[in-house]
């Protein structure tokens, strides 16, 4: 988020709205992710997440340092990967590893639709930035919140819908798509410098930034379709 300390140089009460803003929102989503992970396990029949204290909505059981370091500073991070035995899942490893998978993405999908529910309804108003806050009423400060809360989630969701190990969407993939195990096992030690690789790009050359295109293009439509 250093670029947020240049953006709102002129204007404190817009960057301590911002930092707030996304602090919550991120908390927010990646606990109640891992959390979901952790529960559609335990459900399953499996409780290796359980017995590590991870079926739990404290944020100390579930952020990750380098995670919460990032997120601080770039405004986007991760949690501690939560575990499970998929030969534990009563439905099976196959199945059962989807639905764990899947649960992550689904619960800030629900806190989107959730957050923007107001909103949609027309309870609720938002000024447009951060940037006009200082004249917003109360309500309308809480709109933004609320869109942001949506916004930022429906993209956490997308990014962990990914097909990359070691997000969701790799084991999710997995489950659907057999034939790509192999592929996909194999980028495994890979796939963390991959990712890491393109947020850099998208940072240093943003007319290269196909994760930013993807990601913006189908979380603009998610977004049209739940406000």
């Amino acid at each position: 988020m250093l670029f947020a300390f240049d953006q709102f140089r002129d204007n404190p009460p817009a960057l301590f709205a911002y930092l707030a803003a996304v602090l919550l929102t991120f908390g927010l989503g990646l606990v109640f992710h891992e959390f979901c992970h952790a529960w559609t396990a335990y459900e399953l029949g499996d409780n290796t997440a359980a017995r590590q204290g991870r079926l739990s909505l404290n944020p100390a059981r579930h952020l990750d340092p380098m995670g919460s370091i990032l997120l601080l500073v770039v405004g986007f991070g991760f949690a501690r990967p939560t575990p499970f035995t998929p030969s534990r899942l009563r439905i099976g490893a196959r199945w059962g590893s989807l639905l764990v998978a899947a649960a992550g993405p689904v619960s800030n999908f629900v806190i989107a639709a959730l957050a923007a529910l107001p909103i949609k309804l027309g309870y609720i108003d938002s000024v447009t930035s951060f940037d006009g806050i200082a004249d917003a009423s109360g309500r309308e400060i809480l709109g933004l919140f609320l869109v942001f809360i949506a916004w930022f989630n429906v993209l956490l969701g997308i990014f962990n819908l990914i097909p990359i190990p070691p997000l969701d969407g790799s084991k999710v993939a997995y489950a659907l798509v057999p034939a790509l195990r192999p592929g996909l096992q194999a980028l495994e030690q890979w796939g963390m410098g991959i990712l890491m690789t393109l947020f850099v790009i998208s940072f240093l050359a943003p007319q290269l930034n196909v994760l930013g295109w993807f990601m913006g293009g189908v979380g603009n439509e998610i977004f049209r379709l739940i406000t």
